[in-house]
């Protein structure tokens, strides 16, 4: 059982930038796809970003440019450095984790291909 805990969430203001981790823990390894979705209340979770196991990386096309992914294969921790955040970057942010299988089919985006999810922490930008 593979448990995912996020962190690093806050309130932060426009134009401002915040860093998120999840730390994975139980029987994890970098062959695993790791992904970020946010959620607004009263909408559905949204892809945000992936990465697997060689670096490659995947983002949503309102976060290019603005929003890093990365992973620390010896800490077991991916982050997720966010620049220029924008009032609309608003949500609970979810790091999720799933099988090779991700990046075979190439379906990063959809929420329903991972297996493992985290508790959620909040993001908030003020404007």
């Amino acid at each position: 059982q593979v448990q995912l805990v996020e962190s690093g969430g806050g309130l932060v203001q426009a134009g401002g930038s915040l860093r998120l981790s999840c730390a994975a823990s139980g029987p994890t390894g970098s062959s695993y796809v790791m992904g970020w979705f946010r959620q607004v209340p009263g909408k559905e979770r949204e892809f945000v970003t992936a990465i697997i196991w060689n670096g490659g990386t995947y983002y949503a096309d309102s976060v290019k440019g603005r929003f890093t992914i990365t992973r620390d294969n010896a800490k077991n921790t991916v982050y997720l450095q966010m620049n220029n955040l924008k009032p609309e970057d608003t949500a609970v942010y979810y790091c999720a984790a799933g099988s090779v299988g991700i990046a075979v089919r190439r379906t990063y985006y959809l929420e329903d291909e991972y297996r493992y999810w985290g508790q959620g922490t909040q993001v908030t930008v003020s404007s």
